[in-house]
């Protein structure tokens, strides 16, 4: 699991646009659960932000401290 958020984090550092779930589960190989997990973890931590698109969710880096 370390690997995998680490591999989110790394992604959502370098794309100001941010992602969905499934759009980084495609880029990452990895399955939805793997990275749903992984936000979570991360919005329990305050380091992303999430915007609302429709029916999605995109997911910002945001912790500008470890940027």
């Amino acid at each position: 699991m370390e690997k995998s958020r680490k591999a989110v984090i790394k992604e959502l550092k370098n794309n100001s646009h941010g992602y969905t779930i499934s759009e980084l589960s495609k880029k990452l190989k990895t399955s939805r659960n793997t990275i749903a997990n992984c936000f979570a973890f991360l919005e329990g931590a305050q380091k992303v932000e999430i915007r609302k698109a429709g029916m999605a969710k995109i997911y910002y880096w945001v912790d500008k401290k470890y940027n």
